[in-house]
């Protein structure tokens, strides 16, 4: 009796290949749908200024009160030449987007499990937070008279804002609580952490890191936006199940003659279905194997004892 490992492969005809084509059109519709909701919702506050210059001066007073460090400790340590300064402007204006983007590229190519539970996070996330920027217009420390910062986009550059915030178009600078700057970092760094097994793994959260650092920095953020963000996210993955857990399973046979199969689910197995396939598109069998081969000591007993009595009663 022979024994082999078939690993699962993607369909590669002409149906297949057109089933991919509309789940990868289907995927960039929803997240391009989510992030335009985002950001037109987010410019129906625009015009809250008085509103969100008392709400800043309530921050401001808070975090004082909480005993916080001030925003102006590392502002001036990035003021200490102009190189440091404009790296910091540029990794704000720079880098949000583009590293959330290629983040759920990865995901999505590499590890479809987990990309399905990144992105229902980070709609999650994002849903929380416009809801907040509507019911808080905040204004940043960069224009809080009290807050003595600079505004080291306009001073320095590069800048994604307009100096009059009335008249920036693209952008909602009363938005500042929460700060997604930090929050998209920090499930960034916890998502490939999650979905890769390096022993240097650990290193994606100097991505937050660096991030809060610069966004307290610039002066585009406070500490509490960055707080009440990471708060938001904490409960975006307890309402959203994470992807099933490393494991297998014996398939017994259902009809006599039938060799037993040995199914590989969980983390190897969702580094190879696409999204959306298989049961709650969470778990997504990777290889069947009719030896038991690589299971654990008692698991490969049982596997290799069934496939033995199914070869002794052919």
């Amino acid at each position: 009796m022979t024994t082999e490992t078939t690993p699962a492969e993607p369909p590669t005809g002409p149906s297949g290949r057109g089933r991919e084509r509309r789940r990868l059109l289907r995927e960039l519709l929803l997240v391009a749908g989510l992030f335009t909701v985002y950001k037109a919702g987010r410019m129906l506050s625009t015009g809250r200024t008085e509103e969100a210059f008392r709400n800043a001066a309530r921050i401001w007073d808070a975090e004082r009160t909480l005993h916080l460090p001030g925003e102006g400790a590392v502002q001036r340590l990035l003021l200490h030449g102009d190189t440091l300064i404009q790296t910091a402007n540029t990794y704000y204006a720079g880098v949000h987007f583009p590293a959330t983007a290629l983040f759920l590229v990865w995901l999505y190519v590499r590890r479809p499990g987990h990309y399905l539970w990144t992105r229902r996070v980070l709609a999650v996330l994002t849903g929380a937070a416009l809801a907040l920027h509507l019911a808080f217009p905040l204004a940043p420390p960069r224009m809080l008279r009290a807050a003595g910062l600079v505004d080291t986009g306009q001073v320095y550059g590069p800048t994604v804002y307009r100096a009059a915030p009335a008249t920036d178009t693209l952008a909602n600078q009363f938005a500042a609580m929460p700060s997604l700057h930090f929050g998209w970092a920090l499930m960034l760094a916890l998502g490939m952490i999650a979905a890769t097994r390096s022993r240097w793994r650990s290193l994606w959260l100097l991505h937050p890191l660096v991030t809060l650092l610069v966004v307290v920095g610039t002066a585009n953020h406070y500490w509490l936006d960055a707080l009440v963000a990471a708060v938001l996210l904490g409960a975006a993955l307890l309402l959203v199940p994470r992807p099933v857990a490393g494991g297998s399973r014996v398939v017994a046979a259902s009809s006599p003659g039938v060799t037993p199969v040995t199914v590989l689910q969980g983390a190897a197995a969702s580094q190879s279905a696409p999204p959306g396939a298989g049961s709650g598109e969470a778990a997504f069998p990777d290889a069947v194997t009719t030896s038991g081969a690589g299971l654990p000591g008692p698991r490969r007993d049982r596997a290799e004892s069934a496939v033995a009595g199914a070869g002794s009663r052919r």
